[in-house]
């Protein structure tokens, strides 16, 4: 069957979902939350309803596939996360899933599936916004989630990620114990399509884009610089301890350093994307004591992300010497940079150039489930979808007909790899 003709269906499910999951601005689909679980069970009555056979593994994670697809047949699998960022947008990890699903309709009203079998993962838990931690559904099928991982707390209520894994059924004691729960024999590819997070594709004017590698990270979800609070107007510059102004040194000086490795050519992204005193104390006539921020550098490279981590500590040291403060440090959390796979990647470039379609090879700066596909060895690859307004924000605005283009694209490589 026509994989085009299936638009009309793409664009019910985005619909459904959207409504299911929408908070008034945008979507909040929180990792092992409401939202997420509403998808999960919409996606699941979706499928079977199609004639799908659907299970879920013990991470809660949900699979797809065709009723007569054996369970020990190598498969090729497709797939991407269903929760979102807090008033996020709707096609972030969604496209991905919905790609497959569609894939996997078209090969079951034609009446014939692919050489090696079709298989449709959709992920709890990919995004870091909940727990500070991203993969947290793919990392568990790698035994990647550590007894430590699953004690980290919700940013609203503070309650541990194996409290809200249990409630939708993960088995915690498997995955604290790191026991692999994925045969990967029984995984000949994976492949992803996603949104692009950022400009580049709009910019270029190119539909579809073939991703090459993704970045890793290196982060601290928090970081506290403690100084000394005082009267604003009573404590002069060089009696002071002011742990905002050495907070803003910090940041101004790794900026700096990053100015000129990117002058260099070396690949990297540092961001601090939360920086805060505390409510209950701040006042505009209070030096501030204490101040909280965040820290993550990305890059394609793990000697420069290494590399820069510890330029990092070593401008906090500086700092804490000059200033009269200290800095403080919760659990350095990382994740490796990722390659993917040659063969895939031509396939992919393949399938666009025999379907007409015009595409770039463009990195990712945003991370994937993908990755620790990459990471298990197991031969993976991505496909981006031109997405205007950027990612991670309600404004996320994918073209259906670039979708339906995508889906093709994939529909081609699956039934050729």
């Amino acid at each position: 069957m026509e994989i085009l003709v299936l638009s009309g269906l793409a664009q019910k499910l985005f619909d459904d979902i959207r409504d299911i999951s929408s908070d008034g601005v945008g979507v909040t689909r929180a990792s092992y939350g409401e939202g997420e679980t509403a998808t999960a069970n919409y996606l699941q009555v979706f499928a079977e309803d199609e004639g799908l056979h659907v299970e879920t593994d013990r991470a809660a994670n949900l699979i797809f596939s065709l009723p007569d697809t054996l369970e020990r047949d190598p498969s090729i699998w497709v797939g991407s996360h269903m929760d979102s960022v807090p008033q996020g947008g709707n096609f972030d990890g969604l496209a991905g899933i919905i790609a497959g699903l569609l894939c996997l309709i078209a090969q079951k009203q034609r009446g014939q599936s692919s050489a090696t079998p079709l298989r449709v993962i959709a992920f709890r838990g990919e995004e870091s916004a909940w727990f500070g931690k991203a993969y947290m559904g793919s990392g568990s099928i790698f035994g990647r989630l550590s007894a430590e991982d699953l004690k980290l707390k919700h940013r609203s209520t503070g309650k541990p990620l194996s409290s809200y894994m249990e409630q939708v059924g993960a088995d915690t004691a498997a995955i604290a114990a790191q026991e692999l729960l994925f045969d990967k024999k029984k995984a000949k590819a994976y492949l992803e399509l996603h949104i692009e997070q950022g400009p580049i594709m709009v910019a270029r004017k190119i539909p579809l884009g073939v991703v090459p590698g993704i970045r890793g990270n290196v982060r601290h979800n928090r970081v506290t610089c403690i100084g000394e609070a005082g009267h604003s107007g009573a404590v002069p510059r060089w009696l002071r301890h002011d742990a905002m102004f050495a907070v803003a040194e910090l940041i101004t000086r790794l900026d700096e350093h990053w100015r000129v490795l990117l002058e260099r050519g070396i690949d990297l992204v540092v961001t601090t994307g939360i920086v805060g005193t505390d409510p209950a104390e701040h006042s505009i006539s209070r030096i501030p004591g204490v101040v909280n921020f965040s820290f993550e550098a990305r890059s394609k490279s793990d000697d420069t992300l290494e590399d820069f981590y510890q330029l990092m500590r070593s401008e906090c040291e500086a700092i804490a010497r000059e200033r009269g403060v200290t800095f403080e440090f919760d659990r350095r959390l990382e994740s490796a940079p990722a390659v993917m796979d040659e063969t895939i990647c031509a396939a992919l470039a393949d399938s666009c150039d025999r379907n007409g379609t015009s595409y770039e090879t463009v990195p990712s700066g945003a991370g994937h489930d993908a990755s620790l596909f990459t990471s298990a060895g197991i031969p993976s690859g991505m496909l981006f979808i031109r997405n205007q307004n950027g990612s991670h924000n309600p404004h996320e605005a994918m073209d259906l007909a670039d979708f339906m283009l995508g889906v093709r694209v994939l529909s081609y490589a699956i039934d050729h790899l």
